[in-house]
C-alpha cells in the first residue's frame, strides 16, 4: 500500500475543514426562522438528546439558533474580508507602483490604522453609521486590510525588478499590461491566502461588537447576541446558554485559522516552513 505523503495529508485535511464549515453555514441558512421561534412549553431546559445544546429563557432551542447566528456570522465574515482583501489589493499596488509621496502617505494610513485598536475603531465607525449591519460590515472592512496591503506592496516591490518584467518594459509593454499579465497571477495566491486568513479576525471582532451592543440588533440570532443575552442568565445556573454557543464559535475561528495555514502551505510550501 502507497504511503500519503505530507502534501496528500494536508489537502485531505484543508477539504475536510472546508466541507465542515460549508456544511454549517448552509445547515444555519436553511433552518427556518419558525424553528427558532419561542415555545413557552420548553422554558430553560437542559442539554438533552431533543435539545442538544438546551433551550433558553423563551423555550427557543439553542443549537438551531446557534447555527442560524453562526451563519449570519459567516456571511458578515465572508463579505467584510472580500472588501477588505479587494481594498488591499487596490491600495498595495498602488504604493509600490506609485510615486515615492504616495507611497508614503499610504504607508502612513497604514500605521495611523494599526495604531488604532480595532475593537474602538469598529465601534466608533458602526455607531456613527447608526450600528446596524451596515456599520459592522463598513467599520470590520475598514480595519482589516492593513496586513495584507504591506504583503501585497513588498511583493509588489519585488516583482517590479524582475527581469521579466523589465523585458516586457522594453518591448513597449503598458503598465496595465504588465500588472494583469505579471504581477496579478503571482498576487492571486497571497490575496487567497490573506483573505482567508484575514477571515477568523472579522468572525470574532463581529461577535464582540455584537456582544458589546454596537452591533446587530437583537433580534438577529448573532452569535455576539446570544452571549451577550446569556449573561442574565449564568448566575441562574443556565450554563449552557454560554458554553455551548461560544465552544461553537471558537471551534469555527480556529477551523478557519487552520484551513488559512494549509492553504499557505499548499501554495508555498517553502514560506510555511519558515
Amino acid at each position: 500500500m502507497k504511503k500519503i505523503n505530507r502534501r496528500t495529508k494536508v489537502i485531505i485535511f484543508t477539504i475536510i475543514i472546508a466541507l465542515i464549515i460549508i456544511g454549517a453555514y448552509i445547515a444555519g441558512i436553511l433552518i427556518p426562522d419558525s424553528a427558532v421561534a419561542p415555545d413557552f412549553s420548553n422554558t430553560k431546559l437542559p442539554p438533552s438528546f431533543s435539545h442538544p445544546f438546551g433551550t433558553d429563557w423563551l423555550g427557543r432551542d439553542l443549537f438551531l439558533r446557534t447555527l442560524k447566528g453562526l451563519s449570519i456570522s459567516l456571511t458578515i465574515g465572508i463579505m467584510a474580508s472580500l472588501i477588505s482583501g479587494a481594498a488591499a489589493v487596490l491600495i498595495g499596488i498602488a504604493a509600490a507602483m506609485g510615486s515615492r509621496r504616495i507611497d508614503g502617505i499610504i504607508n502612513w494610513i497604514i500605521d495611523l490604522v494599526m495604531g488604532v485598536p480595532h475593537t474602538i475603531l469598529i465601534i466608533l465607525i458602526s455607531f456613527a453609521c447608526g450600528r446596524g449591519m451596515k456599520g459592522l460590515l463598513l467599520g470590520i472592512a475598514v480595519t482589516h486590510w492593513t496586513g495584507l496591503a504591506r504583503l501585497i506592496r513588498s511583493e509588489v516591490l519585488q516583482l517590479r525588478n524582475q527581469q521579466y518584467v523589465a523585458v516586457s518594459r522594453k518591448l513597449g509593454k503598458s503598465g496595465s499590461w504588465i500588472l494583469v499579465h505579471h504581477l496579478l497571477p503571482h498576487l492571486l495566491p497571497q490575496f487567497f491566502v490573506g483573505l482567508v486568513l484575514m477571515f477568523p479576525h472579522a468572525i470574532l471582532h463581529e461577535a464582540a461588537i455584537s456582544f458589546l451592543g454596537y452591533g446587530l440588533p437583537p433580534e438577529q440570532p448573532a452569535i455576539g447576541i446570544i452571549l451577550s443575552e446569556s449573561m442574565k442568565y449564568l448566575s441562574a445556573g443556565m450554563w449552557w446558554l454560554a458554553v455551548f454557543p461560544g465552544a461553537l464559535l471558537v471551534g469555527i475561528v480556529l477551523l478557519v485559522d487552520r484551513l488559512g495555514d494549509n492553504l499557505r502551505m499548499i501554495i508555498d510550501p517553502y514560506s510555511a516552513q519558515e
